[in-house]
C-alpha cells in the first residue's frame, strides 16, 4: 500500500487545491524576537506588508471558517459540522465571560507553558482528535502531525483515522502525541490498538465516551454520506493484527467484508464504569475520559482510577441541544477536587477562549476544528499558519490580560458579560 496515500477502499472526497502558503518565520512558542513568540509573528506580518505580501490564510477565526468551507466538498461541511444548537452554545458559552485586564503587572517575560502527567508543554493547547481527516485534504492526519511537531504541541490521534497512527507519528520525530480510542465491541482490537499506541510513542489514552453510538446527524443523513461506508477512516482498524485476525479475507481482497465488520463492532452501548477495570489492567499510561458533562460522572471516574477528564460534547456533534462543554466545566472542575487534571474540548476558536476556559479551571484545551480548517485551505502549511497565528494571539492577549503565565489565572480574571 503507497504510504502517501489514505488507506481504505474507497477514494476519499477530496478538497480544493491547497493555498500556498510558507513556512512560520519561528518554529517554537519560545524562539521569537524581544522574547515574545507573538510581537515576532505580528512584526513578521508587518513586514511582508511592505512588500505587499498579505497572510495566505484568513487570521480572523469567522473569516477562517467561511474560507474553508468554500473549497470542501458538501460531504467534508457536513461531516465536520455539527448540531447547529449545541455547536452555537459552545460558542455562546464562551461570549458569555468577558476577561477583565490588569495594569502595570511587569508582563515583559510570559511563559505559556504547561505541565501535564509531568511532561512540560509549550503551551496549554493539544491537537483534538478528528477522525477521516483525508476527507479535507489527501495527507490528512500526516500533514496535521508534522505541523504541530513545528511547536511541539501534542496531537491526539484519533481511532478513525486516514492513516495509521504508526504512519502519522513517523513524521513527529520526538513531539509529543496522546492516542484517542473509540472502546469497540473487539477487546481484542482494543488491548492491540491501545498496544500499538504505547509503541508508538503515545503518552496518554483519551477514552470517548460519547460516540458509543453515531448521533442524527441532519447534515450527513441528507448528503447519505459516512466515509466508513467507503472504507475511509479505518485505517487503524485494517493495519490492527487482531481486527484482521477477526476477518475470513483480509481488508486488501475483501474491502466491503472488512467495512461490514467494523460497522458490526463500532456501535457499543452496552459500555458500564466496570468496564474501565479492563482497559486500566492493560495500559500503564494515563488515561483521561473524553466527554465529560456532569459532576457525577467525574466523580465516578475518579472511583475507577481515572487519571484525567475532558470536559466536551464532540464539538456539539453528538446530542442536540446537550449543555455547552464551557457551562459544565466548573462543576466537573469542583467534582473533580483537584485530585487530576480536567481539560476543555469543543468551542474553541481563539486565544481569548484558552484564557477563559483556564481560568475558569482547565490545566489545558483541545483545538478542533480551526486546525481542519487550515489543513484544507493549505494542507501541513495551513495547518502551521493557524497553529501559529493561535500562539501568537495567546501570548499577546494574555500579557495585555495582566498575566505572565497561566498560573497566574482564576476565576476573578472573569466576570460574567452584560446581556
Amino acid at each position: 500500500m503507497n504510504d502517501n496515500q489514505p488507506h481504505g477502499v474507497g477514494a476519499p472526497v477530496q478538497a480544493s487545491a491547497p493555498v500556498q502558503i510558507s513556512a512560520p518565520a519561528s518554529g517554537t512558542a519560545s524562539a521569537s524576537a524581544a522574547g515574545s513568540f507573538g510581537l515576532a509573528r505580528q512584526s513578521q506580518i508587518f513586514q511582508d506588508g511592505l512588500k505587499g505580501v498579505l497572510p495566505a490564510l484568513p487570521v480572523d477565526p469567522q473569516a477562517l471558517e467561511q474560507a474553508a468551507q468554500a473549497v470542501m466538498t458538501p460531504q467534508a461541511r457536513g461531516y465536520l459540522d455539527g448540531m447547529p444548537g449545541t455547536m452555537r452554545a459552545n460558542l455562546d458559552a464562551f461570549a458569555a465571560w468577558n476577561i477583565v485586564p490588569r495594569m502595570l503587572r511587569g508582563v515583559q517575560t510570559r511563559d505559556l507553558g504547561v505541565t501535564l502527567f509531568g511532561r512540560q508543554y509549550p503551551a496549554p493547547v493539544l491537537l483534538a482528535p478528528i477522525g477521516v481527516q483525508s476527507i479535507v485534504h489527501p495527507e490528512g492526519e500526516k500533514a496535521v502531525a508534522r505541523a504541530a511537531a513545528t511547536f511541539g504541541l501534542p496531537v491526539v490521534f484519533s481511532t478513525a483515522s486516514s492513516f495509521s497512527l504508526e504512519q502519522t507519528a513517523a513524521g513527529m520525530g520526538d513531539s509529543p502525541r496522546w492516542f484517542q480510542l473509540y472502546w469497540s465491541k473487539s477487546q481484542a482490537f482494543n488491548a492491540s490498538v491501545v498496544t500499538r499506541a504505547e509503541a508508538a510513542g503515545c503518552e496518554a489514552i483519551v477514552v470517548t465516551l460519547d460516540t458509543f453510538m453515531l448521533a442524527w446527524r441532519p447534515l450527513d443523513l441528507q448528503n447519505a454520506y459516512l466515509p466508513f461506508m467507503q472504507g475511509v477512516g479505518l485505517a487503524n482498524y485494517f493495519s490492527d493484527p487482531a481486527f484482521r485476525a477477526e476477518l475470513a479475507e483480509p481488508p486488501e481482497q475483501n474491502p466491503q467484508a472488512a467495512v461490514r465488520h467494523f460497522l458490526g463492532i463500532f456501535n457499543n452501548p452496552a459500555l458500564t464504569w466496570d468496564d474501565l477495570r479492563w482497559l486500566r489492567e492493560r495500559t500503564k499510561l494515563p488515561i483521561l475520559l473524553k466527554g465529560i458533562l456532569h459532576p457525577d460522572d467525574a466523580r465516578c471516574s475518579l472511583d475507577c482510577g481515572i487519571d484525567g477528564l475532558v470536559v466536551s460534547n464532540h464539538g456539539g456533534r453528538q446530542v442536540e441541544g446537550a449543555i455547552s462543554a464551557l457551562d459544565a466545566l466548573p462543576a466537573v472542575i469542583e467534582a473533580a477536587a483537584g485530585r487530576v487534571p480536567v481539560l476543555l474540548d469543543s468551542g474553541v476558536r481563539r486565544a481569548s477562549d484558552v484564557i477563559k476556559a483556564r481560568a475558569l479551571g482547565a490545566q489545558a484545551v483541545l483545538l478542533g476544528r480551526p486546525y481542519l480548517w487550515g489543513l484544507a485551505l493549505g494542507g501541513e502549511a495551513g495547518v502551521r499558519e493557524v497553529l501559529g497565528n493561535l500562539l501568537a494571539d495567546l501570548d499577546l492577549t494574555l500579557g495585555l490580560s495582566g498575566y505572565r503565565n497561566f498560573a497566574e489565572l482564576d476565576r476573578s480574571s472573569l466576570v460574567r458579560a452584560a446581556r
